[in-house]
């Protein structure tokens, strides 16, 4: 199976360096509509509901610090990508790659499956809260 490092490295091969923030939303989308489209999720780390909109921390880890991004600051193989996997994430990047970071983050916001998983949780104040496969499964096949 690919990993979160696999995916972000062929988002980067395909869509060139990229802020952080733009990134994570990418990958955040891009498992989304995996589940949608092939019935099976792309990558199996945690997504959390950070205060800017979904974030990967085992992603966010290799890139902690950085405001941009680029191919070769990511370790994943974009290789380890299944064909339905390389469709998915180049629909994902047809319809938002070129979003700025904060209309991404913006759009997040209004989304259900970050809001679930922030419930209760003051704007702006840290969180951990996972936004679950299946909040992210019924909210955009209901699209």
């Amino acid at each position: 199976m690919a990993t979160v490092h696999d995916v972000a490295a062929f988002i980067l091969e395909r869509a060139g360096s990229m802020s952080t923030m733009k990134l994570q939303k990418l990958v955040y989308y891009s498992q989304a509509w995996s589940l949608v489209w092939d019935g099976d999720v792309l990558f199996d780390s945690q997504i959390q509901a950070w205060a800017n909109g979904p974030v990967c921390p085992e992603l966010f880890q290799s890139h902690r610090g950085a405001y941009r991004v680029a191919r070769e600051d990511i370790s994943g193989d974009p290789n380890q990508l299944n064909q339905d996997q390389r469709e998915t994430v180049e629909g994902v990047l047809s319809v938002y790659g070129d979003k700025t970071p904060q209309w991404l983050s913006d759009l997040t916001h209004v989304e259900d499956p970050w809001k679930l998983a922030r419930a209760g949780v003051p704007e702006g104040a840290n969180c951990s809260s996972e936004i679950s496969r299946e909040s992210m499964l019924n909210y955009y096949s209901s699209l």
